[in-house]
């Protein structure tokens, strides 16, 4: 049975990813601190023989000298707006240290890494849709930039590793996602409409809700990330993960709305948050053709699950 470590594993998305990986046949280790991720996430996975959970904060010493990983997929970070601006610091730390730390881990054991990146490297994009080739326009003096630029370090360190010692690494940059397990109030965008719905109190969107945005459920995202990690001839690769079908925030909120059958009201503030991103979109052409992945679940159907999971939770 391989090996297989996962950074970030108690998260959203990285706790979908122990369990697929598990279903697969793996033995997962998971390491987390739980900054902003939830020990409720792995209960399930707790016990279990092919699941080791390690407490532990990426940026800092890790001793894992004792175990052996055949692959690591480095998701460690906190990643939704009020997350990384609650810890702009922790946020830093997880995405330089913590990238150095994995890095020089997959350089003394020869496992096969995965760094996961984030469409926030785009910025503000000036192309559109964005491709793995587009360099972004990013703000590096502002509320967002403990984030985008922390990953974007990562991207570089990662470049530096594949070519002065060789290890065998892949980037993908992850577009919006969603589905169980994201927090209520995480201040992401998909998780805010459904938890007002819910509540009946009114949908707040800044601006006139004409930027726009592309939503991937976790199923997809995850299968992704894993053709990534096992398909031949990724390593040195980047690509975006996301869903190509572009929808503006008034879209969403109207089709949230609709389907969890509330009456909540539509407030707009008439501004947009600073360095917030007006078009988002992810050009999957080299995902696609490399990897043979798209994303398969639709929005309303995704939205439905979500939806159903913060009713009973």
């Amino acid at each position: 049975m391989q090996n297989v470590l996962v950074t970030g594993g108690a998260g959203f998305i990285g706790s979908h990813l122990c369990e697929k990986l598990m279903d697969l046949g793996y033995k997962v280790t998971c390491l987390d601190n739980f900054l902003t991720s939830s020990k409720n996430n792995i209960e399930h996975l707790l016990g279990k023989p092919n699941f080791v959970f390690v407490e532990a904060d990426v940026a800092k010493p890790l001793n894992l000298s004792s175990r052996s990983f055949d692959f690591v997929f480095h998701l460690a970070s906190p990643a939704s707006p009020i997350d990384y601006q609650n810890y702009p610091e922790e946020t830093l730390l997880a995405n330089s240290m913590g990238t150095l730390n994995i890095l020089k881990l997959a350089k003394e054991t020869g496992s096969k890494l995965l760094i996961a990146s984030t469409s926030e490297i785009y910025g503000d994009p000036l192309e559109h849709p964005q491709k793995e080739t587009y360099f972004g326009n990013v703000n590096t003096f502002g509320p967002r930039s403990c984030y985008d630029e922390s990953k974007r370090f990562a991207e570089t360190a990662t470049y530096v590793y594949i070519r002065k010692h060789d290890i065998d690494a892949r980037i993908v940059r992850i577009f919006n996602t969603y589905g169980p397990r994201m927090k209520k109030d995480d201040g992401r965008v998909v998780s805010n409409f459904i938890m007002d719905a819910l509540n009946g109190t009114p949908f707040k969107i800044d601006g006139d809700g004409s930027q726009t945005r592309s939503f991937c459920y976790v199923d997809d995202l995850v299968d992704g990330l894993i053709k990534a990690m096992f398909t031949e001839g990724t390593s040195g690769e980047v690509f975006n993960l996301g869903n190509p079908d572009e929808f503006t925030i008034k879209d969403l909120a109207e089709l949230v709305a609709r389907i969890a059958g509330g009456e909540s009201e539509i407030l707009y503030s008439g501004e947009f948050r600073e360095n917030d991103p007006m078009r988002r979109k992810p050009d999957i052409t080299k995902a696609n053709t490399v990897l043979n992945w798209e994303p398969k679940t639709k929005l309303e159907e995704g939205l439905k699950k979500t939806i159903e999971y913060y009713k009973n939770n």
